[in-house]
């Protein structure tokens, strides 16, 4: 029989004068930190979250609350930091797989039988009298150890404005 006593208790207590003035006081003292959140919110007009709000909170309004506080006011007041999308070059770059490391299947082994086998490459850039660019394209061939193939690539309309 001790646990209903203890829950009539808790009723009369929860509906008592005191009980509700100190429910107001605490309302009242969440809409004031409600403000000084909102402030560091939309400090330097980005939304944040509540990592960076208490330290904003910190650093710039030199108040210091503690986190699950800042997290409960927002809670309660619907304050919601955006997700921040996802970067699209950064997932094109992954789709294209541009700067990936290829796997060894030379083995150092430089010195082929067949030509064309086993090529090397590089891209150089030179400018000639006309100021413009023009990209070298080179293929090696590790069988003579000669340069086969030499492209000149002249991009002249993406200079001409």
């Amino acid at each position: 029989m001790w646990y209903r006593r203890g829950l009539t208790f808790w009723y009369y207590n929860y509906f008592s004068e005191k009980s509700q003035e100190r429910r107001k006081h605490k309302e009242e003292q969440d809409e004031i930190v409600k403000e000084i959140i909102l402030k560091a919110f939309h400090f330097k007009g980005r939304k944040k979250g509540a990592r960076q709000i208490k330290m904003t909170l910190a650093g710039q309004f030199n108040v210091k609350y503690n986190l699950k506080r800042i997290r409960r006011i927002m809670n309660k007041y619907d304050i919601i930091c955006p997700i921040r999308k996802a970067n699209p070059y950064k997932r094109m770059m992954k789709a294209t797989q541009e700067h990936r490391v290829v796997p060894n299947l030379l083995n150092r082994q430089f010195k082929q039988d067949v030509p064309g086998k086993v090529l090397l490459t590089d891209i150089g850039i030179a400018v000639y009298k006309t100021k413009y660019p023009v990209f070298l394209y080179t293929y090696c061939s590790f069988l003579n150890k000669e340069i086969d193939i030499i492209l000149l690539i002249i991009f002249l309309n993406l200079y001409q404005q």
